[in-house]
């Protein structure tokens, strides 16, 4: 939270705060509704008193339109929107959508029959994290249970370098790579 977000919030609490303590002892008959009244006009009739209440009323009044209408996390939001944002009691970490994409593309590395590797990453509106994974393969590779080891894989390194749940592993087959032999004629 911004300094000026502590100060309005600071302000308009002791505000509330007064303006119900009179409230309370009004309606227990503690003090005269009149002495209230008398008191308010006494305020508004001095010239230096007036000039201070409507400098604070045009503050409270920008204040709380700044709170209503602008929201001071948009920009914060924004600037996690390439990644996902991870929040503790020591402070914050940013793992970024290009961290878990390298980490995916590692992963299908390192499956002999998997090659030229794409991926992307995309969190739904509940922050779900979804990867889609395009690939080419190699001709002797049985495709299913390749992308099934692939998801497994893929899912398990997510979880332990970030301790992400991921929702969903998408594979795409966009190719069947053949296989390169070296015959060597003796």
């Amino acid at each position: 939270m911004k300094t000026i977000e502590r100060i309005a919030l600071i302000l308009f609490s002791a505000l509330m705060l007064i303006i119900s303590v009179i409230l309370c002892l009004t309606i227990f008959g503690w003090i005269d509704a009149e002495f209230i009244g008398d008191v308010i006009k006494a305020s508004i009739e001095s010239n230096v008193t007036s000039n201070i209440l409507l400098v604070l009323s045009i503050i409270f009044i920008l204040l709380a339109i700044r709170c209503i209408f602008f929201d001071s996390s948009a920009k914060e939001k924004e600037e996690y929107k390439n990644g996902i944002l991870l929040e503790n009691v020591n402070g914050k970490l940013l793992i970024t959508r290009e961290t878990i994409e390298n980490l995916v593309n590692a992963v299908v590395k390192g499956f002999d029959s998997a090659e030229d590797v794409t991926t992307r990453i995309e969190l739904d509106k509940e922050n779900n994290l979804i990867v889609f994974v395009n690939l080419s393969v190699k001709e002797n590779a049985v495709i299913k249970e390749l992308s099934t080891n692939l998801q497994n894989k893929i899912k398990e390194a997510i979880k332990r370098a970030s301790d992400l749940e991921v929702k969903e592993v998408n594979i795409k087959v966009k190719n069947i790579e053949p296989v390169s032999e070296n015959i060597m004629n003796v």
